[in-house]
């Protein structure tokens, strides 16, 4: 047997009877071996292929490499090859960083400073600016063939009208994994080929993995083209939805609840090199149920009723699954381009466009976002996830996703805009911080567009930084979304609610945002709060929208 295999070999022997934290330092180890074994050398003067993949709604400590416990193996060895960046930043919700990871700006400056709905301000249109260039039109202009598997939600209605040729996937937010029909195939130059689902098998994550890897091989009929395909997944946002036998693999892995999942997660952290030793679990957060202005704590989970728990715990088994299915995709569209000897020469991104979900209190929602749940027991635990079926996890797991961070999705503390990323370019990645290693230079969505066009060897006048070539010098990044605003210079961070006056915060020994130091630094404060007026008054933040059309936030006075 050849000597790297029986390595390879004993590692995973090892890894298979390790506890979690340690299993996945292994696999990632074992995993470089592997890969680094199989890949071809490529010419030194090719072009990379650029893979982005965007998660929904994924916390900051659910893969297993970032310390989750749910079973990530295909994206944990994605890491293994490259860098874990444990400071890259979103805008707090999922059209804004989606425009500001396609266009390379802050959200506001091509008009989606919140959602769909147009506000009648310039940052707040609702839409892709007309004459806002993609990652994908400048891309295309320097002979990349570009594709689209998933999903798009920045308020056009044809994504081929923005450099792709090919798109498959959902114009929106998905309303449904179990639907076919709720898929959408648009093609650039030709009538769009699709594939006949059968309905009783059809599951929304596995279609956008078939269409990524047609698209793969439609690329593979131009091998002298480089190409770019974003894998956009709609997973793990709500609806909740898997397969039976998905679910059940998580079927008793959260009933001892978000209490001790969150200290297990930090754990794991911990030992995986993503905090450090010092850090401290953040309080159980507070949330904003529907429509009110006040918030509550999230309810300690032994305060908690046992047919409570039950219907929760369920909620959080087909979360996991939907992550599970997702890495699993993932990993397929990994193996079409090592079987192609691609991935060698591949540079991957991957992260979330937010914080973990909220909506919008402990006990979640169902058949809609609103204030409707419904508490579920016994034989109605099966039918959870099922078609037809409509729930969200709630403001308890998604703390717990985002561990050990402050808040969720819509905001601008850490758990709103922290994600999990990991970039991978095994040609490249290993010149720069060697396999496997952890990144701690803040990072931003923006700086996404500049990294791949930088690659691809295109000038692109962009205000974010090429992460293969991240300076540690002091950076300033800058927030807003529905009010919640923050601004990071360096260790330091400010940041607010709504409402709220600013907080201050020493990033470098207080992540999680607990000792707040606006009082003791009063110049410092005023300094940033000054910076950030002058940021948006720039970028068609201000003045702030009075009524953002929405039933679960109240207008301004």
């Amino acid at each position: 047997m050849h000597r790297t295999s029986s390595n390879l070999i004993c590692r995973c022997e090892q890894a298979l009877e390790s506890p979690a934290a340690t299993r996945v330092l292994l696999v990632l180890a074992a995993t470089s071996v592997l890969l680094g074994a199989l890949e071809p050398c490529l010419g030194a003067d090719e072009r990379p292929n650029l893979l982005l993949i965007v998660a929904d709604d994924l916390g900051y400590s659910d893969l297993g490499c970032f310390g989750g416990e749910i079973p990530t193996p295909h994206l944990d060895a994605l890491a293994a090859r490259g860098e874990r960046w444990t400071q890259f930043y979103n805008t707090g919700r999922c059209c804004p960083s989606r425009a500001a990871i396609l266009t390379g700006q802050y959200p506001h400056r091509v008009g989606l400073g919140h959602m769909t709905q147009d506000l009648g301000q310039p940052g707040y249109r609702g839409r892709l600016d007309a004459d806002a260039k993609t990652i994908a039109d400048r891309l295309a202009g320097a002979g990349y063939r570009c594709f689209l598997s998933g999903k798009w939600h920045l308020g056009t209605d044809n994504p081929t009208r923005h450099g792709f040729e090919e798109f498959y996937g959902t114009l929106v937010s998905a309303k449904t994994f179990w639907d076919p029909d709720h898929f959408v195939r648009l093609s650039k130059h030709r009538e769009p080929t699709r594939r006949n689902y059968d309905a009783a098998e059809f599951y929304g994550t596995d279609s956008l993995g078939d269409y990524a890897i047609d698209f793969l091989r439609d690329a593979g009929a131009t091998p002298d083209q480089p190409w770019f395909l974003y894998l956009a997944f709609n997973a793990p946002h709500f609806p909740l939805h898997a397969r039976p036998e998905e679910i059940a693999r998580h079927e008793q892995q959260y009933e001892a609840g978000w209490d001790r999942l969150r200290e297990a997660r930090l754990k794991r952290m911990k030992q995986l090199g993503i905090v450090g030793d010092d850090v401290v679990l953040s309080p159980r957060s507070e949330y904003w149920d529907w429509g009110e202005t006040e918030p509550a704590l999230i309810p300690a989970w032994s305060d908690l009723p046992s047919d409570r728990r039950g219907d929760l715990s369920r909620r959080m088994a087909i979360y996991a699954a939907m992550v599970e299915v997702m890495d699993r995709n993932v990993g397929r569209v990994l193996e079409e381009l090592r079987k192609r000897g691609q991935l060698d020469n591949t540079l991957v991104l991957f992260t979330s466009d937010n914080g973990a979900c909220a909506e919008w209190d402990p006990f979640g929602f169902d058949v809609r976002s609103s204030r409707n749940n419904t508490l579920h027991w016994d034989d109605q635990l099966a039918k959870m996830g099922q078609p037809g079926t409509f729930h969200s996890v709630g403001s308890g797991w998604a703390n717990a996703s985002n561990t050990p961070w402050r808040l969720y999705k819509h905001y601008n503390h850490e758990g709103g805009i922290a994600s999990p990323a990991i970039l991978a370019w095994p040609r490249k990645i290993q010149g720069v911080g060697g396999s496997g290693a952890i990144r701690r230079s803040p990072a931003h969505v923006i700086d996404i567009a500049p990294t791949f066009c930088h690659a691809a060897g295109i000038a692109a006048d962009l205000p974010g930084a090429d992460l293969l070539n991240l300076a540690d010098e002091t950076r300033t990044l800058f927030f807003e979304h529905q009010g919640n605003r923050a601004v990071r210079r360096g260790k330091w961070k400010l940041v607010t609610l709504r409402d709220r006056p600013w907080e201050l915060y020493d990033l470098s020994s207080d992540r999680t945002e607990r000792r707040d130091l606006a009082a003791q630094q009063p110049e410092l404060a005023q300094q940033l709060a000054t910076s950030w007026e002058q940021w948006a008054t720039t970028h068609q933040v201000l003045p702030l929208p009075r009524d953002y059309r929405v039933g679960y936030l109240p207008t301004s006075e």
